[in-house]
């Protein structure tokens, strides 16, 4: 049996769905009326389980298809998020502020991932008994800022290795107060992804954090470049024919790869890809570096880029000089990156409220989708001639595989997956294109402003998505000025100082090569 025999099924999925999407518009009215005329017979005749059913669903909601791809035996993805405080944060605070501010969030916090009887996940409301979500280690006192680097770097290991209890709401606070490197203390906070996705989990933070310099006023954040039509005026018709032609081979081509990527297609094993079974659960090193956002807007400004796109460009040129530095020739071996995307029509954050109202511009949950996006291969004249080469090819390919339907449709596809197939298969088919692909690259955009957690506040914040299959996570957030960038890596594997290093060499030669050797505001060393 041929690959191409393999795929045939999945491309008649593929091409139902855009079927379907065409005729969309013209039976859903008719789709509409069958179901409602099914569901009055089914009110006259079931009354009473009908009142039970929304009697239940008053204190319980479905868990979402994608909620229950991300929470099984199969993958159990969570993200651990951490706040550098600049002063000891009074842990006795901790209780009351869960209880006032983040508990009243989202009913999914005091909730459980249930089945009901007829097979559906819910999520149950339950008593939250707070002590048990607040952790507060105790490390050996009156050590060096070193030994309690190691500490955290341990612990935090621990942490992306351990699963959530499913007896209890899927969260966990830890309060680790001792003085490291980058702070005098550190609270931490780990969400499992079946709650929602890093922007509803950013705006959960957000709700529960002030401004420092005027807790009253609002948060800001950086401004968003949209990929538009600057003249603002439609394109005539024989411009628009080549682009939509385009966009349909960029969707085709998008989902045949991504369905490849996940049944049959892989990466070569390199100094970034162990391929080792179970590698989520493998012990785990953290480490993170931290840019500017001037300079980087500098480079955005001189290549008419977006942040995104410098900051994938230079992590991109900096893995492949780690890969040639560890391994001669695997600079040039087949390797991918899988880039997550925000479905959400809109972009920035909401409140928290703004966001459960039904039909939300910016809604609540898990909207996101994969991109492929190969590394581009490095060649030593090459890349060293022209590093720019690094951002500009990353830019081209992400800009036409997010132009595409490809992302939307494999969203649908793996909806389809999960309703006629279960949920298992579905999260099967999203691990084998993790453990396919070489790393993970995943961005959210922070606060322009100091924010305070009680009457602490924040140095610094960076987070890491772990329970992936992967040797490599990439965690970018902005904040206060600044682009923090963290790497989790496989222990013992990859070498996490060595590969930032060489990630800080990356921007440094791209950088010059944008902005010139000659000027004053050469990036300094991280």
């Amino acid at each position: 049996m041929t690959p191409f025999t393999f795929l045939w099924p999945h491309i008649l999925v593929f091409l139902s769905l855009v079927l379907c999407s065409i005729l969309q518009s013209n039976t859903l009215h008719l789709l509409q009326a069958i179901g409602l005329g099914r569901q009055r017979i089914r009110d006259r005749s079931r009354n009473y389980v009908q009142m039970e059913l929304l009697r239940d669903q008053e204190t319980s909601e479905p868990v979402s298809p994608s909620g229950q791809f991300l929470n099984n035996s199969v993958l159990s993805i969570s993200i651990i998020a951490v706040l550098e405080l600049e002063v000891t944060f009074d842990d006795s605070l901790a209780i009351p502020l869960l209880n006032d501010l983040f508990l009243p969030i989202n009913p999914r916090f005091s909730s459980i991932m249930v089945t009901d009887k007829d097979g559906v996940k819910r999520w149950k409301k339950v008593e939250v008994r707070l002590k048990d979500h607040v952790i507060v280690p105790v490390f050996a006192s009156g050590m060096s800022t070193q030994f309690y680097d190691e500490c955290l770097d341990d612990y935090l290991s621990k942490m992306a290795m351990e699963q959530f209890p499913q007896s209890q709401p899927l969260w966990e606070v830890h309060i680790i107060n001792y003085p490291t490197s980058h702070a005098a203390s550190n609270m931490v906070f780990k969400f499992h992804h079946s709650l929602g996705d890093g922007i509803s989990l950013m705006g959960t933070l957000l709700s529960c954090l002030k401004r420092a310099d005027n807790p009253s006023l609002p948060f800001t954040f950086p401004s968003v470049q949209l990929h538009a039509n600057k003249n603002g005026r439609d394109l005539s018709m024989f411009r628009k024919v080549p682009r939509i032609l385009s966009s349909v081979y960029d969707t085709v081509s998008e989902m045949c790869s991504t369905i490849a990527r996940g049944s049959l297609f892989e990466d070569d094993k390199t100094p970034i890809r162990s391929r080792h079974s179970g590698v989520e659960f493998l012990p785990v090193s953290i480490t993170t570096m931290t840019f500017s956002l001037d300079h980087i807007k500098q480079i955005k400004a001189r290549l008419g880029v977006t942040l995104n796109d410098v900051i994938t460009g230079t992590i991109f040129l900096g893995v492949r000089l780690y890969m040639e530095s560890v391994s001669q020739g695997s600079g040039n071996a087949r390797s991918t990156s899988l880039v997550l995307l925000n479905t959400r029509v809109h972009g920035g954050y909401r409140s928290v409220q703004d966001m459960l109202k039904p039909g939300a511009e910016l809604p609540w949950g898990n909207h996101f989708a994969f991109l492929n996006i190969p590394i581009p291969k490095l060649r030593d004249a090459e890349a060293r001639k022209n590093p720019l080469q690094f951002v500009l090819k990353a830019r081209k390919v992400i800009k036409r595989r997010r132009s595409s339907f490809g992302v939307y449709l494999t969203a649908k596809y793996l909806q389809l997956v999960g309703r006629f197939s279960g949920p298992k298969r579905a999260s099967k088919f999203i691990r084998g294109t993790l453990e396919n692909t070489s790393m993970g690259i995943t961005n959210l955009m922070g606060p322009i402003e100091q924010l305070v957690v009680g009457n602490s506040p924040i140095k610094g914040l960076y987070f890491v998505v772990t329970g992936s299959p992967q040797s490599l996570m990439a965690g970018i957030v902005s904040y206060a000025g600044k682009l923090r960038v963290a790497l989790l890596v496989e222990k013992d594997f990859i070498d996490p100082q060595k590969l930032r290093s060489h990630i800080d060499k990356a921007f440094g030669m791209i950088f010059k090569a944008a902005c010139g050797s000659g000027t004053s505001t050469d990036p300094p060393a991280n």
